[in-house]
């Protein structure tokens, strides 16, 4: 079976985000007020073959936590869809 994954990557809460801090400040010079956070992050799609939507998801799970994410500073979450 086919299967395609979409994947977010995100800084952990609790941390700083750098790139999104000057974000927030620019965008006021874009004539875009009232924003107070921005977080900046990765989406990853990840197109792969499993014998289940179970063997799918293990498989990301593990690209995720071992490859894709630095676990330590970022969480991640993914949706799994099969492909028709």
């Amino acid at each position: 079976m086919k299967f395609l994954a979409h994947i977010n990557i995100m800084p952990k809460t609790e941390l700083l985000d750098p790139q999104g801090k000057v974000v927030v400040k620019n965008l006021p010079n874009l004539g875009i007020q009232g924003v107070h956070d921005v977080r900046i992050g990765k989406h990853v799609t990840m197109a792969l073959e499993a014998a289940s939507e179970q063997e799918a998801h293990d498989k990301v799970e593990l690209a995720c936590s071992k490859l894709l994410a630095n676990v330590i500073m970022e969480s991640y979450d993914f949706v799994i869809e099969e492909e028709g």
